[in-house]
This record gives C-alpha cells, structure tokens and sequence, in this order.
C-alpha cells in the first residue's frame, strides 16, 4: 500500500471539520492531516476539541507548504485564490463547490488548470455514495423518459448551517440552489448527460436575501428534467428526492429505493440514513483523494463537471434576477 498522503485543510467550519474528522476516523490508509488554518478563533477552539492533535498553522502559505494536497472549504469568493496559490506550489486540491462566485472567473480558471493538467476535483460526495451505486445498477437496462428533482427545507440555511448564515443567507455567495440543488445537478450529469437549462423561474427576498423559492425544465442528455425546490415547504430540515421515470428514486440523500409490483416505494437492502452513510461516502472520497494527488485514476467530481453544473446554477439564478 502507498504511504497516505498529506493532507491541508483552509477553512475550518462545518465542512473542514466534517473532513478532518472523516480522515482521522475513517481513512488513515488513505490520508493524514497535517495542519489546519481558519482565521476565527472559534475555529480554533472546534479543532482543539478534536482528537487526533492535528495543529492550527499559522497561514494559508503554511498549510500548502506543510500539504501534499490542499483541501478548500473556505468561503467560495477564496476558492479559487487558494486554488491557485496550492497549484503553483505543485500541491494538489480538492474544493468546495461553488468554484467561483463568479462564472468568468471559474471558467478562466478550469481552462487554466486543463491546460496545466493540473491534479484538482471538486467535493460532490455522490460520487462515492452507495446508494448512487445502487441507483446505477438498477437502472441497468432502464431506459430514462423523465427526471423529477424536489428539493425543500423548513428554514434557510438549515439549523446546523446557522454559523455560516452570514454568507449562505445572501444572493451573492449563498442560496440552496448553490448549496444543495447542485449536488443533484452534478448527480443527473453523471447519470444522463450533459445539462441544458430550457427555462427557470426564482423567488427572492426583498433585499439581498439568497433565494427562497425555484422552478425550472431542463435536459440532461436529452431526458427532460423538472426541478423544483423551496423554503418553507417541509417541516423536515433539509428534504430531497430524486426520481428517475418514476420508478427508481434517491430520497433524503442517502435512501436508494425502487417501486415494488404494488406500486410501493421499497429501499435497497443495506440503506442507511444520511448521517450513517456520510462515513463511508466520506472515506471513499479521501481514498479518491489520494489517488487524484498521486496522479492516478480516480472517481471524484472533476473541475470541468463542476463548471458545467455551475453554469447552470447560476443561470438559473440569472433568470430570477431578469424577471
């Protein structure tokens, strides 16, 4: 087995977190943290509560140096700044999505980074999850006619994501179309084929207040898409479904479930909440981590699956802004 690789983390929130804890607990043949940096000082007291002993570097510069791969889970209007830093250092990175809060910067920066063969990837867990393993084999032989995507939350941001209300909540770098919605674009790019947005209405808020409501028709591959989603729809925290003809779904993240000769909604054998699967998906993520930085072949979200599903993210938006 390869040594685990080196692993930096910029920005210390949920996600940082969330990761450091994954690769502590989970995937030590795969990675081994180095050094941490957030600038809050809560930041820094969440990571001493972490065992593990996992040291609060200094600066930014300080973890790339200390990296052999940078992962980005700082705010999106420093994703591509750090990216690029970690880059030139000839480290490698696995960000955060949104890659830009701006289109043309994000475009300018996946050419930049083909062009280099840069080693990068983007944090779309899906593409380690068991339950999106279990949706393909069932679709083996199904020939897809329509997709339905519902997205809902109760409030916005959701209850865990109240720390970083300050960016989520606004137009600008926030929203759940960005947060949540593009988990399930970049899932129906993987399944169906490439995105093309036909139409798209948005709700916003008086001021500068992230969206509250969406409603858009889409082909992926050809196969029509509708997808709606809202806020104040559910009383659930956060509530999803995916539905492929109406016969195969993913629901609630991580339920893999097909409908019996009765019509009733049956779940894969071994599926598991959300908050039990995230392990595994996490742990199969930082083993594609350590195959990305090595060079090698990997799973994970590419730079240019993530700027296709972000630019239809923020033409979506776009068309709200217009009307």
């Amino acid at each position: 087995m390869p040594a685990p690789i080196a692993l930096g983390i910029i920005g210390f929130g949920i996600m940082g977190e969330r990761l450091l804890r994954a690769a502590l607990d989970h995937a030590a043949e795969s990675v081994r943290p180095v050094g941490v940096w957030d600038p809050s000082e809560a930041a820094r007291g969440r990571l001493a509560a972490v065992p593990g002993g996992v040291p609060m570097l200094g600066s930014a510069e300080a973890v790339i140096a200390a990296c052999d791969c940078l992962y980005i889970a700082a705010p999106p209007a420093a994703h591509i700044p750090l990216a690029e830093a970690a880059l030139a250092a000839g480290r490698a990175v696995f960000l955060e999505k949104p890659l830009a809060t701006d289109l043309a910067e994000a475009r300018a920066f996946v050419a930049r980074a083909e062009a280099g063969h840069a080693r990068a990837a983007v944090n779309f867990p899906m593409a380690s999850s068991p339950a999106v393993r279990q949706l393909s084999a069932w679709r083996d032989g199904l020939r897809p006619e329509a997709l339905e995507i519902e997205v809902g939350f109760a409030r916005w941001p959701r209850g865990w994501q109240s720390e970083a209300a300050g960016w989520l909540a606004r137009r600008a770098e926030g929203g759940f179309t960005r947060e949540v919605v593009s988990h399930f674009l970049f899932l129906t790019r993987r399944q169906l084929g490439p995105l093309a947005l036909e139409e798209a209405a948005v709700d916003f808020p008086p001021g500068d207040g992230a969206e509250t409501a969406i409603r858009a028709a889409l082909r992926a591959g050809g196969v029509p898409v509708r997808l709606t989603g809202g806020v104040g729809t559910t009383a659930k925290d956060d509530h999803n479904v995916w539905t492929l003809n109406d016969a195969i779904r993913l629901r609630d993240w991580s339920f893999a479930e097909r409908r019996g000769a009765g019509g009733e909604w049956a779940q894969a054998p071994d599926a598991l909440p959300n908050e039990r699967m995230r392990p595994l998906v996490l742990r199969d993520q930082l083993a594609g981590v350590a195959a990305m930085t090595r060079g090698e072949a990997h799973h994970l979200a590419t730079l240019c699956e993530a700027l296709d599903v972000q630019e239809v993210v923020e033409a979506i938006l776009a068309a709200g802004l217009r009307a």
